[in-house]
């Protein structure tokens, strides 16, 4: 069956193919994360829920969805307590499936360094935790902090590619630092799979330093960056008069207007060009055709 495919020069999200026909995952699973890494970076920090409700799906499609994709190892979750000892879910969604350990170094390279406290500590010494568990409702929120979209990308990869190759295993402060090399290449054109082709082919039998080689791969074989695609050529009325629209830098005359006109003996080729061109300017809003005397 012929296909007739466009790739959108402007406003696109790259998803990769696994996620699209994964036979595992149900229409909401891959609308909810399609939609959700779609998002602007800033919008990203909002919990899943969030998104679910902008895409429209519903609570209960929505749990299943993303328990669908919990169980693919795109959507990951801790729970967490905070200093005031209110509980939370800590969320973490990517475009490629991670394992938890995978997970975790991600998680732990987005985590800003925790700034030291200016309140006053509580009066009175520590006391022991209530026993019994959480309340049910607690808060979501999200693994994504206010991030750079570079950083974001490229997080996500460098903790895939130990799935390739061990050896290559960061951690997390060592992907926080090197996100941002990694993404530079997606934002040049290159693939996930470039980049995991770039830092695993042709390994020595020795690492010294993970990070260390995984920096020097980044910088040294950093693709060029692509040229921007050029505007398209605007659409301009041909300047023969007959209305038409054509593809000009500037005037320009249709086809139908170059190629010279037959004998017109009795006047009906030129009647019906006027009459067009009335109709044309009545539709732009312009005086209406004279009416012929009866």
């Amino acid at each position: 069956m012929p296909t007739h495919v466009i790739a959108p020069t402007r406003s696109f999200t790259q998803v990769p193919n696994e996620i699209l026909r994964n036979p595992r995952l149900s229409s909401d699973a891959v609308r909810l994360l399609v939609w959700h890494v779609s998002l602007p970076a800033e919008a990203r920090t909002s919990p899943l829920s969030d998104t679910a409700r902008r895409a429209g799906i519903k609570t209960t499609a929505f749990q299943r969805a993303k328990n669908e994709l919990k169980a693919e190892g795109y959507v990951h979750e801790w729970r967490t307590q905070g200093r005031r000892g209110r509980w939370g879910t800590f969320q973490l969604v990517s475009n490629v499936p991670l394992t938890d350990e995978e997970a975790r170094a991600v998680r732990d390279g987005w985590a800003a360094p925790a700034s030291p406290s200016t309140e006053k500590p509580a009066v009175g010494g520590p006391e022991r935790p209530s026993v019994g568990r959480s309340p049910e409702k607690t808060r979501e929120t999200t693994s994504l902090p206010p991030h750079h979209p570079l950083a974001d990308r490229g997080a996500v990869v460098l903790a895939s590619v130990a799935r390739e190759e061990r050896r290559l295993r960061l951690g997390g402060r060592e992907i926080r630092q090197l996100a941002p090399l990694a993404g530079e290449w997606l934002e040049r054109g290159a693939t996930q799979a470039e980049v995991r082709e770039a830092l695993t082919a042709g390994l020595p039998a020795q690492i010294h330093s993970v990070a260390g080689l995984v920096r020097n791969r980044l910088v040294r074989k950093m693709p060029e960056a692509a040229e921007a695609a050029p505007p398209p050529v605007p659409l301009l009325t041909c300047a023969g008069g007959c209305g038409r629209v054509v593809r000009a830098q500037e005037a320009a005359i249709c086809r139908d207007c170059r190629t010279p006109a037959p004998d017109d003996a009795t006047g009906a080729v030129e009647a019906t060009r006027r009459g067009m061109a009335a109709v044309r300017e009545a539709l732009r809003g312009g005086p209406a055709p004279a009416t012929a005397p009866a």
